[in-house]
């Protein structure tokens, strides 16, 4: 599925990964910037699954991208 312009994809949940598009605005997000830094920890720049993979579970990503109007 093509990602349209100004989105990117982000792959969420612990074990089985489910793909969110999300819009690029949300990078700016405190909250999300958060998420990106734990990210890093725990990833690095490694992403084999070709969108941005956020360790936590998909019930708060989706609580969060709510809150921010992502969703």
């Amino acid at each position: 599925m093509a990602v349209p312009k100004g989105y990117f994809d982000v792959y969420v949940g612990e074990q089985e990964k489910k793909r969110f598009v999300v819009p690029v605005s949300l990078l700016s997000q405190p909250a999300f910037q958060e998420l990106l830094y734990q990210t890093e920890e725990e990833f690095g720049y490694s992403h084999p699954m070709g969108g941005l993979t956020i360790p936590c579970s998909e019930d708060i990503f989706t609580d969060l991208a709510s809150r921010l109007g992502a969703l």
